[in-house]
């Protein structure tokens, strides 16, 4: 454990390094190095601190209470590096998260693997009415799903085949790779802080992701929680499992609640506020009522 008593143990660390969960068919997600845990969050906030001087009770109210106010730049302090596989089409998806480092597989000086994904018949389904970037939960007619999973997969024998042909005719990589899908299989070092992976997942674990990087998201999520249970208790607590407000929605809240008598402090306390937390609520609900 780490002086301040709420770091993951140096055993535990090693076996999780590099432990690798597949996602997909055929990709990925390893974790390569750690920088920090909890403890480095308190570390980073308090700026210095006296070896044994806080409770680790203590320690966690102090991580809870920088992420609820947004508090975010001591888990900076915190990285992680992972070792991932996946399609194209969904590197193209989660690189739009641009506060990360990565070195990716280059066509260019490597030949392309004959690896794609074919997605599962089930996972094949019609666009959605209401989201315009999404699939529906409905399902194809009888027979469709596996004739075009069928057609993803010829395309891409069909594609790769010429891709080798035109290497065997010399024509260079970095233009012998222009025909092939989207569904070809990369890789990349992917490296972050914290605070900008909480960013990342709150986005990717969401049900409105798409299902491909959503699984990756999973076994990200799944990695990490070891190395800050706190930080991700927080996580969890203020920004994964929360809502934020619009102004007008807060009035509509305003109308509805204003004629309702306000909670207990034990009320507060079985509902899961209590201490500081509890006082911040009370403030916002003033804000909301006065």
């Amino acid at each position: 454990m780490s002086e301040l008593g709420i770091g993951i143990d140096a055993s535990d660390k090693d076996a999780l390094l590099g432990k690798r969960i597949d996602c997909l068919d055929k990709g990925f997600v390893r974790l390569i190095d750690v920088m920090g845990d909890d403890a480095a969050i308190v570390q980073a906030a308090r700026v210095s601190y006296g070896s044994g001087t806080k409770k680790v009770l203590e320690d966690r109210g102090l991580i809870r209470y920088l992420l609820r106010h947004a508090h975010t730049t001591p888990f900076e302090m915190v990285e992680f590096k992972f070792h991932v596989k996946l399609p194209i089409f969904v590197a193209r998806q989660w690189i739009r998260h641009r506060t990360a480092n990565v070195n990716e597989y280059s066509g260019r000086y490597s030949e392309m693997k004959d690896e794609f994904y074919t997605p599962h018949p089930n996972d094949i389904r019609p666009q959605s009415v209401a989201n315009k970037q999404g699939r529906s939960d409905e399902t194809l007619p009888e027979g469709m799903a596996e004739q075009a999973a069928n057609a993803f997969k010829s395309g891409q024998d069909e594609a790769y085949a010429q891709y080798q042909e035109f290497l065997e005719q010399g024509i260079a990589r970095e233009i012998a790779r222009i025909n092939l899908p989207v569904s070809n299989y990369t890789e990349w070092y992917w490296k972050i802080d914290l605070h900008n992976l909480f960013h990342f997942l709150r986005l990717r674990i969401d049900a409105h992701a798409q299902y491909e990087i959503r699984v990756f998201a999973e076994a990200i999520a799944e990695l990490v929680q070891p190395f800050v249970p706190y930080a991700w208790e927080a996580f969890e607590d203020y920004v994964l499992n929360a809502h934020r407000m619009t102004a007008p929605e807060l009035k509509v809240m305003k109308h509805l609640l204003g004629s309702m008598e306000f909670p207990s402090d034990e009320t507060l306390t079985e509902l899961g506020l209590k201490g500081r937390e509890a006082v911040e609520f009370k403030d916002k609900m003033r804000g909301m009522f006065r």
